[in-house]
């Protein structure tokens, strides 16, 4: 059965994440880590506190160097390679890191840099995002839209899945929309935990002052297709302007799922902590066999879930 390789993006982080992998794999999560950051990831990781963790210059590197550290020991232990690979915004570097395009501590200075310009926007603008569950895309497009027709900030952020879209724009607008939610006709509104309004226009400073790093950065060919956010197909040879235009262009992971699954790829293995994208797999993909691993324990029993060979 073909699969793919999934990543997670900033809301997964937990305060203990890692464990064990700081141990295992220190010429990834050690000294030359904490000299590219300059802080501990170690620390940061297993004692946090949790907001210092939940901080998006700190989640964002946190959570590509947790999950490619899941990729090495899942790429050592699975005698099958993966047919295709994505994340969820941040993740998707960690999709590119594992398919070769990124050297790994290429992209962590990149992450963090990321991280740091994605801050530096949301500190200009009280911000925030808010998932909507049971709304079909159009209605809520048509919502946002009214919305900034009245003078406010709102728009579709994220599509992670059929029934599953986030909202994001200024904080009046995300307070607005949960407290409107039942005449507006919403099941479900529920805000998040992070500090800005990404993937919109409120981080056009962000995608200016990235595409500043992008534009040194060399890229490799991929060892499997890469599905891009922005574009909801896998890459070509436009990777930098991909990845800026993602910081304001909503995340299309859920596309991105549905053309994975019609291109034969059936199965879906989610790397590193939490196992968000699992769920988001089954709701796009009819059938998809599903399993998460972040250690070297449950790589073993996510292998055998997806009843993939091991070496």
């Amino acid at each position: 059965m073909e699969y793919a390789v999934l990543f997670p993006g900033q809301g997964s982080q937990f305060v203990g994440m890692g464990g064990s992998l700081f141990d295992e794999r220190p010429d990834l999560l050690g000294p030359r880590t904490d000299e590219v950051l300059g802080w501990s990831l170690r620390t940061a990781c297993l004692e946090g506190p949790a907001d210092h963790l939940t901080r998006t210059d700190v989640a964002q590197p946190a959570l590509y160097a947790l999950s490619y550290v899941a990729w090495e020991l899942w790429r050592e232990a699975v005698a099958q390679p993966p047919s295709a690979a994505a994340g969820h915004s941040l993740g998707e570097y960690t999709a590119l890191a594992a398919a070769g395009v990124l050297d790994f501590f290429d992209g962590l200075a990149l992450v963090a840099k990321r991280g740091q310009a994605m801050a530096a926007a949301a500190a200009d603008t009280a911000s925030g995002m808010a998932a909507v569950m049971g709304a079909e895309v159009d209605e809520l497009e048509g919502i946002c839209a009214a919305r900034r027709d009245d003078g406010g900030r709102l728009w579709v952020a994220n599509l992670n899945a059929p029934g599953q879209t986030v909202l994001a724009g200024a904080e009046s607008d995300i307070a607005w929309l949960v407290s409107e939610a039942t005449e507006l006709g919403l099941r479900r509104v529920v805000p998040l935990e992070v500090a800005g309004a990404f993937h919109t226009p409120l981080m056009d400073g962000a995608a200016a002052a990235f595409r500043v790093e992008l534009a040194g950065q060399h890229f490799g060919n991929p060892a499997f297709p890469v599905w891009s956010n922005a574009d909801a197909m896998s890459y070509g040879s436009d990777i930098a302007d991909s990845l800026a235009r993602q910081l304001t262009s909503p995340v299309r992971f859920g596309d991105s799922l549905v053309a994975m699954g019609s291109a034969g790829v059936g199965a879906f293995v989610h790397l590193g902590p939490g196992n968000v994208t699992t769920g988001m797999a089954r709701r796009a993909v009819d059938g998809a066999i599903t399993a998460a691993a972040a250690d070297a324990e449950t790589i073993s029993q996510a292998a055998s879930q997806l009843e993939l060979p091991v070496d």
